[in-house]
């Protein structure tokens, strides 16, 4: 019996070496796999710090364009408010414009009789300088002045009907 003990404490001796033995080479693996994530976990450090350097340098760009954009969006306010101060004189000088105009035309309207009053004393008087002078060619110049005379006549007859 003391044999099978003997055997019995080998055999549990030789499972323990195989089991040692496995133990050993799991955790050389896993050292191996380790330093390997440990090398990605440095390389993956310094590249995290390149783009913390990077992303820093972005942003001061694009504060700086940031303030750049505002100070042109200022300038290009007064424009605007220039643009819009030139746009209101524009429209103020058009109703003058248009005020006057119609004025000029109510004007018209009521001294229609007196604009064909003065066309008729100048027509009058242009025919006494004619005869004062005695100008030779007295009949073709009376002629078309005295179609005028009558046409401007006819026209403020129709402007009063």
């Amino acid at each position: 019996m003391k044999i099978i003990l003997y055997l019995s404490v080998a055999l549990i001796a030789i499972a323990f070496l195989i089991l040692v033995l496995g133990l050993i080479k799991t955790l050389k693996a896993t050292a191996k796999t380790l330093e390997s994530v440990s090398k990605t976990l440095d390389g993956l450090e310094s590249q995290m710090q390149g783009i913390t350097g990077e992303t820093t340098m972005l942003l001061h760009k694009t504060n700086a364009l940031a303030e750049d954009i505002q100070g042109k969006v200022e300038k290009l306010d007064t424009v605007v408010h220039a643009v819009q101060d030139v746009g209101n004189t524009i429209q103020g000088l058009n109703n003058s414009l248009q005020k006057v105009s119609t004025s000029v035309s109510s004007s018209m309207v009521r001294n229609q009789d007196k604009v064909a009053q003065v066309v008729q004393w100048a027509s009058v008087m242009k025919e006494m300088k004619d005869k004062w002078f005695g100008e030779k060619d007295n009949k073709r110049k009376k002629k078309p002045l005295e179609t005028e005379v009558s046409i401007h006549t006819q026209q403020l007859e129709r402007g009063r009907g």
